[in-house]
């Protein structure tokens, strides 16, 4: 404690100048206490801040729709947002409510609830009656004593699932010798098949892929499976047929390459991957696996990418040669790409929003109640996310798109650029909200992007809903043993995920490619197996 401030009177010094200068100086401790007293607040803040915002992703909801509505509290006594849409909210907090309602006509209406009552089962499915009939005894009238007479029947359906069938197909090879001479013996060839001398069908071969790849079960659970049907195949075996697959199928992966870069729109994201055998690296390190999503809106393409870098150095080298529309997060390992005058680098809208998102969260468990500033910049984006919404609905042609957005989105991102601006200046910039607001106004140049082609989407979710089947089946095989192994599954989940948004069953589309595949000479061979050039019914019968 300072003794200063505990004299009296009488122990004070006489001389004036030496009197003025304790004041100063008990002045200017008092300043610096206060400005260190005011540090220490914001840290705080700050500190509670970022406690709550991961409170909420440990025990909150996913979701990331703001709430208006009655609150609810868990078992933990955190605050739960209910969820409700975003454009609701816009028309009751926009000074023009009616004008957001033009702007939005799909809004104005409660949305249909869903009758009740079970979906029927699929009409394609094979149906095989059982006929539940009366005994001869039975069909006669009790009245009477008159034969009864069929008059009707009603049915029920029930779905009757049989487990996998599996069978051996034994390749019998006719062979041929002259009687007289004995020489000269003559074999039938054998069909050429995608790994030469497996004992994997082309069909087995794509169930294990799917169940992998598309369904994320690991090879060690498939290899149990199939021990419980009397087959040994040990998971290295199964991790050969996958590496051997995904090789094979590298020239349509390059096909779907030069398809996506010729597109003038890519949308980019990456996320982890561990692989231990790398060489001169930890077992622990993380690599990466890159995904593109692009191509015209007939023949969607998505493509994984594996390298062991995150750097800038990666995108340049996926994206050699494209030119046109690059949309990302703010990712900076996106910007030395960007800096090619022959790319355009567009931001995304749905970041921006997370992180008004997160300030409100920053709050704790109030934050829903009085989302304040924040919740001004989320009600904003919301009605542009209202826009994006009924012309999807609607869907709409990139020149609609382009033109409903000049008209509409544009005011509105004006509105939001101005609040923004206004704004900044009285949030302290390491608080959720400032670093909400230094995100947005850092990125508004990519962020706008969108409204100059119809084409272009106003963030970059598809490229991450994308990526989700890849991180959730990296949950059940948690890592890759080999650099051979990780390419070669970067590969198969590329035809996969193209072949499911081109609207293939996986199942079926890489069973006809597995068998196809291996006959395959020329380009237009190869051409002729992607997925939009592959005829459908085909897929069911072979």
């Amino acid at each position: 404690m300072d003794t200063r401030t505990n004299l009296l009177p009488s122990e004070l010094p006489n001389d004036p100048i030496i009197l003025r200068e304790m004041v100063v100086s008990l002045s200017n401790d008092n300043k610096e206490l206060e400005r260190r007293y005011v540090q220490l607040e914001h840290i705080a803040a700050y500190l509670r801040g970022q406690l709550n915002i991961l409170t909420a992703k440990r025990f909150g909801r996913s979701s990331e729709k703001s709430g208006r509505q009655t609150p609810e509290v868990d078992c933990m006594g955190m605050w739960q947002p209910s969820l409700f849409d975003e454009a609701e909210t816009t028309a009751a907090t926009s000074s023009d409510a009616d004008e957001a309602e033009e702007e939005a006509p799909a809004q104005r209406t409660k949305p249909r609830k869903k009758k009740p009552g079970r979906k029927p089962l699929p009409s394609d499915l094979p149906r095989i009656d059982i006929v539940h009939d009366l005994t001869d005894a039975e069909k006669v009238c009790a009245l009477d004593g008159s034969t009864l007479v069929e008059i009707g029947r009603e049915y029920s359906e029930q779905l009757d699932i049989i487990p996998a069938k599996v069978q051996v197909i034994r390749n019998v090879q006719v062979k041929y010798g002259c009687p007289h001479c004995h020489q000269g013996v003559k074999t039938t060839p054998m069909p050429p098949r995608i790994i030469p001398k497996a004992m994997a069908s082309a069909s087995t071969l794509a169930h294990i892929v799917v169940a992998k790849y598309a369904d994320g079960l690991p090879l060690y659970r498939q290899s149990g499976m199939l021990v419980r049907a009397g087959i040994d195949l040990p998971r290295s075996t199964l991790a050969n047929w996958m590496i051997k697959a995904g090789q094979a199928v590298q020239p349509l992966v390059n096909l779907l390459r030069d398809h996506l870069l010729d597109y003038g729109v890519v949308q980019m994201d990456e996320t982890t991957v561990q692989v231990l055998k790398e060489p001169d690296r930890l077992a622990t390190s993380k690599s990466y696996m890159w995904v593109q999503k692009g191509g015209p809106p007939d023949k969607p393409i998505i493509l994984f990418d594996y390298n062991a870098s995150r750097a800038g150095v990666v995108p340049k080298e996926l994206l050699l040669g494209f030119k046109g529309y690059l949309q990302t997060d703010g990712y900076t390992g996106y910007h030395s790409v960007a800096s090619n005058p022959d790319i355009v680098h567009v931001g995304c809208m749905a970041h921006a929003r997370r992180k008004f998102d997160e300030s409100i969260k920053a709050l704790g468990t109030g934050g829903w109640k009085k989302p304040g500033k924040a919740g001004e910049a989320l009600a904003l984006i919301g009605r542009l996310y209202a826009i994006e919404k009924d012309l999807r609905e609607k869907q709409a042609s990139p020149e609609t798109r382009h033109a409903r957005r000049q008209e509409h989105a544009k005011p509105i991102l004006d509105e939001l650029k101005t609040w923004a601006n206004k704004t900044v200046p009285t949030v302290p910039p390491k608080t959720a909200l400032g670093v909400a607001l230094g995100y947005l106004l850092g990125h508004w140049p990519r962020l706008i992007r969108y409204l100059n082609d119809g084409r272009l989407e106003i963030d970059n979710n598809a490229v991450e809903n994308a990526i989700r089947p890849f991180v959730i089946g990296r949950k059940g095989w948690l890592f890759s043993d080999s650099v051979r192994g990780v390419k070669s599954s970067a590969n198969l989940y590329s035809l996969i995920e193209t072949a499911k948004t081109n609207g293939l069953e996986p199942f079926a589309y890489l069973r006809y490619l597995f068998t196809q595949l291996p006959t395959a000479a020329t380009v237009d061979d190869y051409e002729n197996l992607l997925p939009w050039n592959v005829d459908k019914a085909s897929l069911s019968t072979n």
